[in-house]
């Protein structure tokens, strides 16, 4: 098994108007995106080529916003995560 690339755990998931967790993970491994309750469960996932990634302009700095397979999802207590989408989707493809 491999070490996933980004790991942030204790962090809010919230699926409008609705909170999915309190304190999920995000994981990000194998070029995929994962995010998941606190007893482990998958709540989606998508390849990170997929995902879309941003902070609104009324959001606190910790706060990032994720489109994965569609649905919008509200991340709190994740600092880096975008930073971390950011470069993790301009990453060259590797070569054959």
């Amino acid at each position: 098994m491999t070490e996933p690339e980004f790991t942030a755990t204790g962090v809010r998931i919230d699926r409008w108007p609705r909170s999915l967790t309190r304190a999920g993970e995000v994981r990000i491994e194998d070029g995929r995106l994962s995010l998941l309750t606190s007893y482990g469960s998958e709540i989606d996932s998508a390849p990170l080529g997929t995902v879309r990634a941003g902070r609104p302009w009324f959001a606190k700095p910790d706060e990032a916003v994720a489109t994965v397979n569609g649905t919008r999802y509200r991340i709190s207590g994740s600092g880096r995560l975008l930073d971390v989408l950011k470069r993790a989707t301009t990453k060259p493809a590797p070569r054959p």
